[in-house]
């Protein structure tokens, strides 16, 4: 089973490095499958979100694995339509009722819905629930630095993690850097792309060929040389397993640079400037 490394957030949880996300993957036997097979294959992050749908699902794999509750680090999303402070607090006992947990070991924000600016407000939810010892950690998704900036004007809590799109095509360096500053922890969803279209690229190819590795866990090992937490998502349980192996080599310094400079800003999900869905 692999060993996973773990990160340590700013209040000092440790988070693993690398997990499964479950965008897209069917209520039911499907996310229950797969969580199952990512838990046996070593996998100790399950990262969910209220708009998935699958909540039910991956709660269910969690107590059916066997494995104890506090080995399994488990995230999950509060949605655009519940900014609003109670709706807020309503919107987290509803995750944890369908996951049939105690707690969460991290809960985001998932959008900071620029139309309606209220997610200061849910950050003071959140803060409600981390004070009250309710959730281990707490962070937000798809946040610019201009959005930080505003949340942090009046946040008596730091967010510990700031989970936005990030795959060699779209590198998010000035994210990246602002959160640094604030040490808050970057975790890259879609790492791959969504449709893999990164791993035709051949420089990916002719790197996966030097390390016997497939294009995907060299994206994959890339994210981890880079300090990021990383959640590939998949159904397919060979896929899955595969994706873990990535930690029996290391990329050198000449191949992670010239990944670095395969970064064309291009955004394959919504803009959180401009994603205002509910």
């Amino acid at each position: 089973m692999t060993d996973i490394p773990h990160v340590k957030l700013n209040n000092d949880v440790t988070m693993p490095q690398f997990g499964l996300g479950v965008w897209q993957a069917e209520e039911g036997g499907e996310v229950e499958r797969a969580v199952m097979t990512a838990l046996e294959a070593g996998y100790r992050l399950i990262d969910t979100a209220a708009i998935y749908g699958n909540e039910a699902g991956v709660g269910k794999a969690i107590r059916d694995s066997g494995i104890p509750r506090e080995e399994i680090f488990v995230t999950s999303k509060l949605w655009n339509d519940s900014h609003d402070y109670d709706t807020a607090l309503a919107a987290y006992d509803a995750s944890l009722e369908r996951l049939g947990l105690d707690y969460l070991d991290l809960y985001l924000i998932h959008w900071p819905v620029p139309a309606d600016n209220k997610y200061p407000e849910a950050w003071r939810a959140l803060e409600k629930l981390y004070a009250d010892k309710r959730v281990r950690a707490i962070g937000v998704s798809n946040f610019k630095p201009h959005h930080l900036e505003k949340l942090l004007q009046t946040a008596e809590v730091i967010p510990t993690v700031n989970q936005i799109e990030l795959h060699p095509k779209l590198q998010q360096r000035e994210t990246r850097d602002f959160c640094a500053q604030h040490e808050i922890k970057v975790e890259s969803y879609s790492p791959l792309m969504r449709a893999g279209e990164v791993l035709q690229d051949p420089v990916i190819t002719e790197i996966a060929e030097a390390h016997h590795k497939t294009p995907a866990q060299i994206v994959l090992r890339w994210h981890i040389q880079n300090g990021l937490i990383v959640i590939p998502k998949s159904t397919n349980p060979s896929r899955i397993r595969e994706n873990v192996d990535i930690f029996d080599f290391h990329l050198t310094d000449a191949e992670m640079e010239r990944i670095n400079s395969m970064d064309e800003d291009k955004r394959i999900g919504s803009d959180p400037d401009t994603a205002n869905f509910k």
